[in-house]
């Protein structure tokens, strides 16, 4: 009688294991892998490239966390970082007349927090429209974001030129190439970042209704969530990270381009999935999306570093988001049997 009763418990404990702790041992499996391959890998140099790589679509995807929480999805991010970008280059520079200058002058330009400024009230000004776009004209996501990412991009190319705005001064570029102690400016940014969100969506009144909007959103609705503002709040959130991730972009290359941000919405999007965050709303942890991103970041770098070629990486981006999707559906209807 004891043993009847301890196996489904015993079994529940490990299905609850998995779904809780899955990417983060699959992250840890994919580094031993890695590692016993090639001694390289865990080179501390190495593993500081990898966290300042994973830092700009980091930043993007907790922004997407929020929207994929809500069931929604934003595919203009990329598009969105290239305006972003150049915006912040545009204010940087005093115009956009120097496109190919390295002249980082004092006199040049309004200096790097009017960039900063300038490249988050962009990003927040095109998360309104579209949030406003897909609540009020009852357009679906998925078309309102596609339409965005042809636009921003489209509005990148006619300000630009189609050429990069190059040249920006040092206390800009320590934004993305700069150093506190051994840990890379764009770390710790998305780090105190991750923190933040981490606290909205865990103990916040905000995040509690956006799980609420996900998981139900005519319930949400009828308990009195204004579910129109949170919808439109979670996209006006993914532009202002992907304002933030432009301009440290623009910082560490010390350019921006018309051409920034191609396929960044792949890599967001597997990131946030990858770390457990369901599609379909309700389901998901700003936890998971930092392993989530990390993951990817280990198995690009992992790859290079065995020399593997970039079109196999995105077949296994995209193997790996197919599959992490399966996953999840697998996980929802085993619970919903429980």
């Amino acid at each position: 009688m004891t043993t009847i009763e301890r196996a489904p418990r015993d079994g529940v404990n490990l299905f609850k294991i998995v779904m809780r702790f899955g990417p983060l041992m699959f992250l840890l499996a994919l580094m031993t892998v890695f590692a016993l391959t090639n001694p390289n890998f865990l080179n501390p140099t190495n593993l500081f490239n990898v966290m300042r790589q994973i830092s700009i679509t980091g930043l993007i995807a907790l922004g997407m966390t929020f929207v994929i929480l809500t069931a929604g999805i934003d595919l203009s991010v990329g598009s969105l970082v290239a305006i972003c970008g150049m915006v912040a280059a545009i204010v940087a520079k005093g115009g956009a007349a120097n496109t190919l200058s390295l002249s980082a002058g004092a006199g040049a330009g309004y200096g790097w927090f009017a960039a900063l400024l300038a490249a988050l009230s962009v990003g927040i000004a095109a998360g309104a429209v579209q949030g406003f776009a897909i609540t009020r004209l009852r357009v679906p996501p998925f078309v309102v974001t596609l339409g965005g990412l042809t636009i921003f991009r489209g509005l990148t190319l006619t300000l630009s030129g189609g050429g990069p705005i190059s040249g920006f001064d040092a206390t800009m570029r320590w934004f993305g190439t700069g150093l506190v102690g051994p840990v890379p400016v764009p770390v710790i940014i998305f780090a105190l970042a991750a923190l933040a969100c981490h606290l909205v969506l865990t103990y916040t009144r905000y995040g509690r209704s956006v799980y609420a909007v996900g998981g139900n959103a005519e319930a949400a609705r009828l308990s009195g969530i204004r579910v129109d503002r949170v919808v439109i709040s979670v996209y006006v959130i993914v532009g202002f990270f992907s304002g933030l991730a432009a301009f440290v972009l623009a910082a560490r290359l010390n350019s921006a381009e018309a051409v920034a941000g191609i396929g960044y919405e792949l890599t967001v999007i597997s990131a946030v999935v990858i770390g457990g965050t369901s599609l379909f709303g309700g389901i998901g942890s700003v936890g998971g999306t930092v392993i989530g991103a990390a993951l990817i970041g280990v198995l690009v770098n992992g790859l290079v570093l065995n020399n593997v070629s970039s079109y196999t990486q995105q077949v296994l981006i995209g193997v790996i988001l197919i599959l992490a999707v399966a996953f999840d559906r697998w996980l929802k209807t085993r619970a919903a049997r429980r």
